[in-house]
């Protein structure tokens, strides 16, 4: 059926007063006029069955809405409204300008309630962290604590002081029959950091941080499928359609990952007051709340600003990378993922994470010859054991591009040698009789006139082959003739 006007939409009720802000809204966040006049339809339903149950906005809590959704249903009414993700631009305007409460946060319950309370705020507060990584480690150490002997009724030990290595280990042990290598590694660290916790505030005496067992990842045996190779990273890039503005931004967000390595929350965090476009600097604000400059590459730039010329929306949201569709606003750093993922699609490959382009950027700075320190200041890392992790893909690489490289030129002397380049020029290696393979020479040390040691090779040959001066054998990689 056809929508009316937005300006056509009548509000009664307790919700009255707020319709022409909430009209505004609409249009500020850039509604066209239908989706904001049923926007505008649905205030005045849940305006009309407040006013049916005596009830004001004030007392429109989580339970209230989905008594709302429930009434809405039963009318037989079905569309996208009749969930929280279809009231949610409602709720967010009347909970910020202060008449809908804000949603109440899970408070722990249990004899450890107060000290939960303290290890969120010591971890917000001293840490720095972000919301969903202390709701995560909250979570790790209510389940520890509820899965160890500490809140049994009556029987077992009672306090925090108690714990033990043997606690710690078997919490682990348990975890890890039901969960996967990075789930389980979570687990590690949010345990840890409640162990430190109770360490540093006087509950315990011995810091059982350390009693935490490693969880076993990729960085134990995965190296070699983390980077992604730069012709699929090519092709990622080359599957966004840059004549749509959702295109020119897709390329932007996989240019600045693939380029500069950074992680998808801090992509999501990018702000245009983020760019010195004069300086060619960009700033990112990273973990636990750290912002450092990078400098801008070119193509990253000219990414970012044909984005911005051709296809960001303008308006007063100071987010640099938009959502293509109403509410414009910044998008979230799952949004980022799923932009790579729909580009793997595109393309035809399996599904890659976002953080696999961060190792490809730091495997192709290494193959470019940068040293660890410099690839460690672009990723941020604190720590260079961390960056050599990222660059054991390249390293791997490189001795295997050697090692290529040097049996090919093993087998050219050998041609030259034989005298029977183009008949052996047909024959790939392994089909070489064994009298006239080329034998690998053994390195055994020397001295030069100088009195150094140097390497030079053997005289063993093949006693087929003809004799030939060792200068024509060309050397391996970091060998001299």
């Amino acid at each position: 059926m056809n929508m009316p006007s937005p300006t056509r939409v009548r509000v009664a009720g307790p919700l009255q007063p707020y319709a022409v802000g909430f009209r505004q809204e609409l249009s500020r966040l850039g509604y066209s006029s239908s989706p904001a006049a049923g926007h505008l339809q649905l205030m005045e339903h849940l305006s009309c069955w407040l006013d049916d149950h005596n009830r004001g906005p004030e007392g429109l809590t989580a339970a209230r809405v989905d008594e709302f959704l429930d009434h809405r249903r039963s009318q037989g009414r079905l569309h996208q409204q009749l969930s929280l993700g279809g009231l949610s631009p409602l709720l967010s305007y009347l909970r910020e300008v202060g008449v809908v409460p804000p949603p109440a946060l899970l408070a722990s319950t249990g004899p450890f309630s107060q000290l939960m309370e303290e290890f969120v705020g010591y971890l917000r507060d001293e840490r720095g962290l972000a919301e969903n990584t202390v709701g995560n480690y909250r979570c790790v150490a209510e389940l520890f604590l509820s899965t160890t002997r500490l809140c049994g009724s009556g029987e077992g030990r009672s306090t925090v002081s108690d714990l033990r290595a043997g606690d710690v280990i078997g919490f682990m042990v348990s975890e890890a029959n039901s969960r996967s290598a990075g789930s389980l590694s979570n687990v590690a660290t949010g345990l840890r950091a409640f162990l430190r916790f109770l360490h540093l505030q006087g509950f315990m005496a011995t810091c059982l941080a350390t009693a935490v067992p490693a969880a076993t990842g990729w960085r134990d045996g995965g190296l070699l499928c983390r980077a992604v190779e730069s012709a699929q990273v090519a092709q990622l890039l080359a599957s966004c359609d840059r004549r749509t503005g959702s295109g020119r931004r897709d390329f932007a967000i996989l240019t600045v990952l693939a380029r500069l390595g950074l992680r998808a929350g801090e992509v999501a965090a990018l702000g245009v007051d983020d760019i010195d476009w004069r300086a060619g600097e960009l700033v990112v604000t990273g973990k636990g709340n750290r912002r450092d400059r990078l400098p801008l590459p070119v193509d990253v730039g000219q990414a970012i600003a044909d984005y911005c010329a051709r296809g960001r929306r303008h308006g007063d949201c100071r987010s640099l990378f938009l959502h293509a569709r109403a509410p414009y606003v910044g998008v979230s750093g799952s949004a980022v993922r799923e932009v790579v993922a729909r580009a793997c699609d595109r393309v035809g490959v399996p599904r890659i994470g976002a953080h696999r382009l961060r190792h490809a950027a730091a495997t192709s700075m290494r193959r470019a010859g940068a040293p660890l320190f410099e690839i460690a200041q672009v990723l941020r890392h604190r720590h260079l054991p961390t960056t050599i992790v990222h660059g054991q893909y390249s390293i791997v690489w490189r001795n295997a591009a050697r090692h290529r490289n040097h049996r090919r030129n093993r087998g050219r002397a050998a041609l030259r040698r034989s005298g029977s380049a183009s008949a052996a020029r047909e024959r790939p290696w392994s089909h070489w009789p064994p009298t006239t393979r080329p034998a690998l020479l053994p390195i055994v040390p020397a001295s030069d006139a100088a009195g150094q040691r140097v390497h030079t090779r053997t005289k063993s040959r093949p006693t087929s082959a003809p004799s030939a001066p060792c200068s024509e054998i060309p050397s391996g990689p970091g060998r001299s003739p």
